[in-house]
Parts: C-alpha cells; structure tokens; sequence
C-alpha cells in the first residue's frame, strides 16, 4: 500500500481553512499515485481546541465541513481527526477520533482510548475514552485506527495497549494520528518509542503530527512510517509542513541516519515558529516591537523575531536612564544594525526625574527610593512599549528568560509587559547559546552584549549576581526543581554551593508565583513550563524544603 502522510499546520477554529489543508493534501496524494493519506489529530478543528468544543454550534459546523470532504475521498482515501458526538446522553459525549473517508463517504471512526490529563492536556474534560478496540476494513487490509496517547503505553505506564490490541487482532497497518506538543529532543525519543510499539507486535506504523504554533503550544511535526521491524521508511522535517509517500512494502533505512536538529537549533526553530504562528493566526499588522537593552536577552529577542518576521516587522526602542552605561546604549543600536531593524531612543531621565518628585511628596525627601526607584525605570519603559503598541498596532514581546522569572527577578508591569513571552521558558545559558548559533553564519548579536556581566542596570554599578547565584548554578538548581520537581532536600547543588543556597532559591520560586500568574503568554520548550502546564496555589505555606 502506497501512504501519504501529510503533516499539516491547522489554525484552532478555522474549520474551513483546515477543511482546504485536508483537500489540498488528498489532491497531492491523488498525483502522487497514493492510495491513502493520513492528517493528525483533530486536523480539521485545530489541536488543542479547549473549550470551543463546548461553545454552541462548533461541534456542528465542524462535522459540516467534515461530510464536504467526503468528496475528495472518491480519489483517496483520507484518515484525519476529528472531534465526533457519541449517541449517548450522559456527560463529555465527544470523542477525540480518527475518521476514515473514502468512496465519497465515511467508512469508519475510532475513538481514542487513553486520555492524557497531565501537563498541558485535559482530555477528559471534554471527551469520552473508546471501551474497544476494533478494527477498520480497507479493500482486503485491516487497518488500526489509533490517536496520539494511545501510542504513549511504554512511556507511561498505561494499562491498554491499543496497538498492541490491533495487532493481535490482525491488524496489518497502524496509523496514529497525533498533535503531540514539541519540547527540546523530544522528536528522537518519540521516533524510538512508537517505532519500538511497532517493532514489538510486528506491525507496519504511519504516525502524522501536526506542525506548527497555537498559543503557548509549538508542534514540531517530524513524522514518519516504520515496518513491521520498526526500521524507519520515511520521515518528515521537523517545524514546518511537509508531504512524503510512502510505500510500505519498501526497504528500510537505519534511523540513525535521521539527523535531527541540535538542541540550540531546535530551540531557535521552535521559537521562530511559535511567533510566526502567533502573528500569522491572529493576523497582527504590522509586526512586534522590542525593547532594546543592549543585554543578551533583547538582542535575542529581536532576533528570533526577525527570523520569524522579517526585519521591516520588528521595530526596537533604546531606552537609556540614568544608570545606563554607554557600551548598553551602543549595543542596543548596534543590534538594530546587525539585524536591520529600525531603533528609536526615547531616554528616559526626564520622565524618571518627574517621579522622584512625586516620591518626595508621597515618600518624603530621601536620598534612595530603594526598589520604588529601581522599578519605576523598568515601569517607565513599559509604559513607553505599550505607547508604541498602541499607537502603531504593534505586539509588545517580552524579554525575560525563565531564569529571571523563576525566582521572580523581573518587575511587574515593567520589563514583564507584552503579549507573548518569547523565552520565558529557555534558561539564561540557553539564551547565550542561542545567541553564539545565530552568530555562527554571520554577526547578528553584539559580542559584548555576549560577554559583559548582565545586569538590569536600575541602580549605580548593578550587576545580576549582586541578587542571584551565578546563572550556571542558578539554571543547575531551577531545572531540578522546575522540570524535576524535586523540592529543596532532594536537589543536588553543584559542587561548592551550599543546601542553603539551593533552599532561598527554591523559596523565591514559590515566593514569585503571584508574577508568573501575570506574565505574557509563554512560548513552551520544555517539559515543565511556566503557564497551563504547571499549575501551583499561588497561596501556600508548603515549606520549601
């Protein structure tokens, strides 16, 4: 049987244009001589839906456009997913299913067994799990109809094998249709995994993932098809859309010759996407605007949004104050050089100026406002950003690292302004080798703004580590406790760094929930990030230790 399989890049609610994606990819099947092709989990709805599902007449105008493709099915026969009301009246009477057309109407549909609710998912909260498995007759094959966590069984421990049913059953073809979320490496480990369920119960696998960005979500598509061996017969690109044909009577190729991006160009790959999407699916002209520091956290902001953008798209705003240094001032307009950007300077001493005097009739004289002063530059900034945003339509982006916003070393209504969080979830030492990788081609990011010591630069000489560890031990520490989810007593420190180092720098995780809850919509790149995924009382007095 000759397979195509058609990693698409679906909009959430755009029932119509999801229906042409399905269309366009049969046409293409049909000229390719493929006898089937197959699209990811709920394609025609979009992934993750949430809950438009229960919002009135959605399931509806969706099945509608699915009964229109029943007429490209008279080529090809399609297998995509779709959402699909159960008969019964009882609570959640959705099922997440993969659909079978052809001959111009719908052969089959299967529902979905295993549900995840953990992370980002919440299944079932809005679908029903399949009681059985059953088989699909297609000609003189027996398909499996299988959906994305029905392929997770090793991983995770379930209990139902769903291809493990089918094949036992006979089934001489598997497909899993998936909208599995990408995070850093995790193409390779799931590559290994489904093609291991198919190696052990001897059963040819097609697994199709959609690509592309929905909120916080990146999906990094990257599907392929294995033998009954488990050796891969085709696979597709990772973060963009793709179309491969498939025979599966063909030879296979060892899938150590896949070679998959490296961790810092996954991370530059998947931030550029999620973006692009978030821009190109809401339809925001004219483009973003930054602000610019000279530090290593704007630069790579606007670069990464440039890549997704384009330069005429990105405006950047220096903004210098009475502590900012020269060599910051210089690198932030170098920075708009290097990337061809336009940069505009709004200093702001004289608006900082204005408010120590109403601090002096609010406060009294003083000297020092401490941390009111401080945070009244990252709020006139801000404040200055959002005027840009509202002036000029523009989405103000974020600049701070998961780092910072870990232990809470950001100013609310501040530097935390924006739409979307580009690196609110990449570490202080991955925003470095993002940035030492878009210099390898050519210069984008200042080499200073790579080597001076960072600081938020609000007080005379202030530097990062004069508040927080230095990043390496700081990121050492955050991932155990972030993506691990040890507490303080379980966390090993790097060498010469005290227990109670690690326990203050817990604490301030806790201690700063109330700002994460209030940050811009967070772009996700690894298992554990800040936003749906990880969900803690921000009102609590569990010890950190």
């Amino acid at each position: 049987m000759r397979v195509a399989i058609a990693q698409v890049n679906p909009t959430v609610g755009d029932l119509r244009g999801n229906r042409r994606l399905v269309e366009e990819a049969a046409a293409k099947a049909v000229e390719a001589g493929a006898d089937m092709v197959a699209l990811p989990e709920l394609v025609l709805t979009g992934y993750p839906p949430m809950d438009l599902l229960e919002r009135d007449g959605f399931v509806r105008d969706q099945l509608r456009e699915l009964e229109a493709l029943a007429a490209a099915s008279r080529r090809v026969a399609i297998v995509l997913g779709a959402a699909l009301p159960t008969e019964e009246r009882r609570p959640r009477t959705l099922v997440n299913a993969a659909v079978l057309l052809a001959g111009g109407r719908q052969i089959a549909a299967r529902a979905k067994s295993l549900l995840p609710s953990y992370d980002v998912f919440d299944e079932k909260r809005y679908f029903r799990r399949a009681e059985r498995r059953e088989l699909v007759s297609f000609g003189k094959t027996h398909l499996g109809l299988t959906v994305c966590e029905d392929g997770w069984v090793d991983e995770l421990g379930y209990n139902i094998d769903p291809t493990g049913e089918l094949a036992a059953d006979g089934a001489e073809l598997v497909f899993n249709l998936a909208a599995s979320p990408w995070h850093v490496d995790k193409a390779p480990a799931r590559r290994g995994m489904i093609a291991a369920l198919a190696a052990r119960h001897s059963v040819p696998l097609v697994f199709v993932n959609q690509v592309g960005g929905n909120d916080e979500l990146v999906f990094d598509g990257a599907s392929f098809a294995c033998d009954a061996g488990g050796r891969i017969l085709a696979h597709l690109p990772s973060f963009e859309s793709g179309f491969a044909v498939v025979d599966l009577d063909g030879e296979g190729q060892p899938p150590e010759n896949i070679a998959d991006p490296s961790h810092v160009a996954q991370l530059e790959a998947g931030l550029v996407l999620g973006i692009r999407d978030y821009f190109r699916k809401q339809g925001l002209p004219p483009g973003a605007v930054v602000g610019l520091s000279g530090g290593i956290d704007s630069a790579v902001t606007a670069h990464l949004a440039v890549r997704a953008l384009g330069a005429d798209r990105v405006l950047g705003v220096a903004m210098p104050g009475p502590y900012s240094s020269d060599h910051s001032i210089h690198d932030a307009l170098e920075v708009g050089r290097l990337l061809g950007i336009e940069v505009r300077e709004a200093p702001i001493d004289p608006v900082y100026e204005a408010y120590r005097e109403l601090f002096a009739s609010l406060f009294g004289e003083r000297d020092n406002y401490g941390l009111a002063q401080q945070n009244i530059q990252a709020r006139i900034r801000g404040a200055l950003l959002m005027a840009v945003s509202n002036a000029e339509g523009r989405l103000v982006l974020a600049t701070g690292n998961k780092s910072e916003l870990s232990v809470g070393y950001c100013t609310l209504y501040g530097d935390m302004v924006g739409g979307l969080a580009v690196l609110g979830d990449v570490y202080k030492r991955d925003v470095y080798a993002i940035a030492r990788f878009a210099n390898a081609a050519e210069p984008r990011i200042p080499e200073s703004s790579i080597d001076k010591p960072p600081s938020a630069e609000l007080a005379p000489d202030q530097l990062d580590s004069d508040d927080l560890p230095p990043y390496d031990v700081l990121d050492a520490i955050l991932e155990q406790a972030v993506e691990g989810g040890l507490t303080a007593a379980s966390i090993r420190p790097p060498t010469g760094v005290s227990a109670k180092v690690v326990r203050d720098v817990i604490a301030r995780v806790d201690r700063n929930e109330y700002k994460r809850r209030q940050a811009p919509l967070v772009l996700r790149t690894s298992t554990k990030a800040f936003g749906s995924g990880r969900r803690l009382p921000i009102v609590h007095r569990y010890p950190a230790d």
